[in-house]
């Protein structure tokens, strides 16, 4: 028997991630379980913030952010992020900054996965911006690379279940993706 929850809030597990942006030329950090692809060619990512945050006027005025992927052995400061405002402490010192190719989308080092993105649409909804992203360039440590590929139990990425407040890291590998559910002969 299913069980009908407030529409409100999806309460499923959902990708943490680091968002960057210069605001009033500085690097600041914001921890975000709300973003995802949204187009394949060119790549954009799609990425939710209320409207009340400090980076989205930076995200504005420079046109540009970052999405890094944490590892799990740094939750504690992509929480951080997420929890004290950049309106009431630096944040900049809280990761070992970079810049890539357009120079204004600050980057985390000690996250194993950054992606910077440009600009294209904001889109305005009643309580959140959605800020939509060309992505530009994508980084990896090399030391999470199988094959020239990124490697998920290398990055150790984790996810964040709102409905218990918790934090977790993925479970094992389970099959081939386009793959465990087609017919076999």
């Amino acid at each position: 028997m299913k069980v009908e929850l407030s529409p409100e809030r999806a309460h499923y597990p959902m990708p943490c991630s680091i968002v960057g942006a210069n605001v009033d030329g500085k690097a600041n950090f914001l921890a975000v379980a709300w973003f995802t692809m949204c187009n394949p060619t060119p790549g954009y990512i799609a990425v939710s913030l209320g409207k009340s945050h400090y980076s989205n006027p930076g995200i504005r005025a420079n046109g540009t952010f970052s999405v890094n992927i944490p590892s799990a052995s740094i939750a504690e400061k992509a929480d951080y992020c997420g929890v004290v405002s950049g309106r009431n402490a630096d944040k900049s010192k809280v990761f070992d900054v970079f810049y890539g190719k357009l120079k204004t989308a600050p980057m985390a080092k000690e996250c194993p996965f950054n992606i910077e993105c440009r600009l294209v649409q904001t889109v305005d909804l009643p309580v959140e911006e959605l800020f939509i992203g060309e992505i530009v360039a994508a980084y990896c440590d090399e030391t999470c690379i199988t094959d020239g590929k990124p490697d998920l139990a290398k990055i150790d990425p984790f996810v964040l279940v709102s409905a218990s407040k918790r934090y977790r890291t993925l479970g094992a590998d389970i099959g081939g993706a386009w793959d465990i559910g087609k017919p076999r002969k």
